[in-house]
């Protein structure tokens, strides 16, 4: 199962996942049901998902269901507001990732679907002010590439610059 995880990215957040919080555990992951949420269920966790709320504007949903930790991996990317949501947490535990703003590729912004946009795209520093100032103690945190397999400057770059960063936090 672990090896054909279709990308490194899955496998580097399942790894993290199952580092600061080894399953069974009950969890609320934010954002519409997935592929890595059959895969965390896969591999012994009971996930429940947001259903497409915009979370800016109700950002109490995350106290819907009665869990052990929060996943938001590549979620606050897309908030105007994600301290409201970080801050409306009710759960002593959230793992989230998100995509480093890279100096070589601008932000990501999807011409056809209004909603698959990045209104930030985080330096490490920033992604970690956000958490504290919200009230969560940062425990662990990981980092890792996100090589693609074309020619050029950039694809160059992204097999060096750290492209994704995970954050273990506790209230």
């Amino acid at each position: 199962m672990y090896n054909t995880l279709p990308h490194k990215r899955y496998r580097h957040t399942l790894d993290f996942l199952k580092k600061v919080l080894p399953a069974p555990a009950t969890i609320l992951d934010l954002g519409v049901r997935n592929p890595f949420s059959e895969i965390m269920e896969q591999n012994g966790y009971i996930v429940y998902n947001t259903l497409g709320e915009d979370l800016d504007l109700v950002p109490e949903i995350v106290k819907k269901h009665t869990i052990d930790a929060v996943t938001a991996f590549e979620i606050f990317e897309h908030l105007v507001s994600p301290f409201n949501v970080l801050n409306a947490i009710e759960s002593k535990k959230i793992i989230a990732t998100v995509p480093l703003n890279l100096w070589f590729s601008k932000a990501y912004r999807s011409k056809i679907d209004m909603w698959d946009r990045h209104y930030h795209e985080f330096e490490d520093w920033q992604f970690d002010w956000l958490f504290e100032k919200s009230g969560w103690n940062i425990k662990k945190k990981a980092k890792w590439t996100s090589p693609i397999d074309k020619i050029g400057f950039r694809p160059i770059l992204r097999k060096f610059t750290p492209r994704y960063y995970a954050i273990y936090a506790e209230k």
